[in-house]
């Protein structure tokens, strides 16, 4: 069996988890999701009064990167979009890089291999 074929992250494309809703709060979003996994957990462990719901308030970057993604473009045009924002600052690219990884990590987004990319690991 070959070894699997590395997927370069700048052709992945990032798409926002269904469970996420964004809020544009002045400059910046808010993310808020759903304390619990499961319903009944939120109706039985979460206290009166309590939100049912988490928020997670983006900084001036997050925001930025956060609105590129749309679920059709990849992290490389996601990347180039930003150069503006960023000033063309230096390592700008690695930053948005291990920002959308880290989201990916805490379930936010989901990084999506493309089809061209799919098809090739089908004859691997």
């Amino acid at each position: 069996m070959a070894a699997k074929e590395k997927i370069n992250l700048l052709e992945v494309i990032p798409c926002r988890s269904e469970h996420i809703t964004a809020e544009r709060e002045g400059e910046t979003i808010v993310l808020s999701f759903p304390r619990f996994k499961y319903p009944w957990m939120q109706r039985f462990l979460v206290p009166k009064g309590m939100s049912k719901e988490l928020h997670v308030k983006l900084e001036e970057h997050g925001t930025a990167v956060w609105e590129l993604i749309d679920g059709k473009r990849n992290v490389r045009e996601i990347i180039e979009k930003l150069a503006d924002h960023f000033q063309y600052e230096e390592g700008y690219e690695s930053r948005v890089s291990a920002y959308l990884s880290q989201m990916q990590k805490d379930g936010f987004i989901k990084l999506v291999i493309p089809v061209v990319y799919r098809n090739l690991l089908l004859f691997i």
